[in-house]
């Protein structure tokens, strides 16, 4: 029987930390932020609450690590979705279906609970501020790949982006109270139609437009007087 290898000490700390990571994250979406404690997380990561202050001093500090080690994951897979929609020429369609389906699967539902202590909490704010720039950086290489294929101005499509971000959260925020997919269908169906025109398949083409006439030169006098003079008979 071959003799196990021995895990480096570097690779025991990695593996510690990434347990604490998904521990944080998945007790944000089960229990929020508000009672979130760091023994409940050493206790689901299954380490000892030693292990969780060496490798992370304060709860704020592993909350921002956390959603950071989410969001990479999520950034990683809108790059590849960017890299093949460059590649095969998707739709507007297919990247709202996509964005709608990224943000309800947990990810909007953790933001939901660490933004209330963001807004008071200026420095776990400035944590989060270059974690989200790293996201959003993944969201626009999605959109400018859609802008690079329809000859799109990528500041008009950064802002329909932007709309699109803000239409799926407000939809997400309302699923809490609302249970409906008939209904989050008909929105998700309304929006993508509006984006569908802003990015047509053919951009339209100019066309010039037609000549006008050219204005009636004056008759000389000779002209005027033959038009007045009877015709013999």
């Amino acid at each position: 029987m071959p003799e196990r290898r021995r895990r480096s000490q570097h690779e025991r700390t990695a593996e510690t930390s990434a347990r604490l990571l998904t521990a944080t994250v998945d007790l944000l979406h089960d229990s929020g932020f508000s009672r979130l404690s760091t023994p409940q997380i050493a206790a689901q990561a299954g380490v000892s609450r030693g292990a969780l202050t060496h490798h992370f001093a304060t709860k704020e500090a592993l909350v921002t690590d956390a959603i950071n080690h989410m969001l990479e994951r999520v950034t990683q897979d809108l790059h590849r979705f960017a890299e093949d929609f460059a590649t095969r020429g998707g739709t507007s369609d297919e990247i709202v279906d996509y964005i709608w389906q990224m943000m309800s699967d947990r990810l909007f539902y953790v933001t939901m609970e660490y933004l209330p202590e963001a807004r008071h909490n200026d420095e776990f704010k400035d944590s989060l501020i270059p974690v989200v720039k790293n996201f959003h950086a993944g969201l626009d290489a999605i959109w400018m790949a859609l802008a690079a294929r329809r000859g799109a101005e990528p500041t008009h499509t950064r802002t329909v982006m932007n709309a699109t971000m803000c239409l799926v959260r407000g939809m997400i925020a309302q699923t809490v109270l609302r249970e409906d997919p008939a209904y989050y269908a008909e929105l998700l169906g309304f929006w993508k139609a509006q984006v569908r025109q802003l990015f047509p398949d053919e951009p339209a083409r100019r066309t010039a437009p037609a000549p006008e006439p050219s204005p009636a030169r004056p008759a000389s006098r000779r002209g005027r007087a033959a038009e007045r003079s009877p015709e013999p008979h």
